[in-house]
């Protein structure tokens, strides 16, 4: 699995495409600087929702059109009768892609961070705890989409992966507005199954805590943790399903 994780990483890292994003995203964020002279008062709020909101959003390109290709070109490009022909796990091949994108991700969000953090001390901004957590939120549900991806990548084409795995990014954001829409119809049968949907969603929404940065502070720890902890149990949940199916999955050659 680590051999996997390696050759994944230098895969992914060799891709132009990420490096487009990591520079557009950077470019972006240092953007931010101008934007305090269009602000109407509040310039400190609009520098880190917008940083903040550049990282999440090219990076979400990122694990969508990088991450689809990751099985696909194993099998378009045939390796992957090579690599099954070793004596290696169909487990272990599908966790060193998981670690080795993880590894890409986490290097690259670091990379961000720290220029988003040296934006911010240049333009006296304080760097609060729930700055660092909202981050730690954004690289947690990065990884959900990464698991994903992959979960659909083992059965579905390289666009129907990239469509599938953005609704469900986009209606894990919305499930608040979902369920109080469902609630004015006042039907037990769609409430009870608006709920359910709830449950097998990925919880982003609850991690989408860069919007209530300075506006709203009660945030307990308990309330963090909490919600590292389940993303950490969904992201283990998908993988073993995408474990399961990639392990019944035939490859003709």
């Amino acid at each position: 699995m680590l051999n996997i994780a390696i050759n994944t990483f230098r895969e992914v890292t060799r891709n132009k495409f990420l490096y487009l994003i990591v520079i557009f995203a950077v470019l972006f964020i240092l953007f931010s600087l101008s934007l305090w002279a269009l602000s109407l008062g509040n310039s400190e709020k609009v520098i880190v929702d917008f940083g903040l909101a550049m990282i999440e959003i090219f990076w979400l390109l990122g694990v969508l059109f990088v991450g689809s290709q990751l099985l696909f070109n194993e099998i378009e490009w045939k390796t992957i009768f090579l690599i099954l022909s070793k004596p290696l796990k169909r487990a272990d091949f599908i966790l060193g892609k998981f670690f080795g994108f993880s590894a890409t991700i986490l290097l690259i969000v670091l990379l961000q961070s720290f220029v988003f953090f040296w934006l911010l001390l240049i333009q006296w901004i304080s760097i609060d705890g729930l700055i660092i957590s909202a981050l730690v939120f954004t690289f947690l549900k990065l990884e959900i989409l990464l698991a994903i991806v992959l979960f659909f990548s083992t059965f579905m084409s390289t666009m129907l992966t990239i469509i599938s795995s953005f609704l469900i990014y986009f209606i894990s954001h919305s499930m608040t507005l979902i369920l109080d829409m469902v609630m004015k119809t006042k039907n037990i049968f769609a409430i009870y199954a608006a709920k359910i949907f709830a449950l097998i969603f990925p919880p982003l929404e609850a991690m989408n805590i860069k919007d209530y940065i300075w506006s709203f502070r009660d945030f307990s720890a308990l309330y963090i943790f909490s919600n590292i902890w389940y993303s950490l149990l969904y992201i283990g949940c998908i993988m073993i399903f995408t474990v399961c199916i990639f392990n019944r999955k035939k490859f003709e050659g």
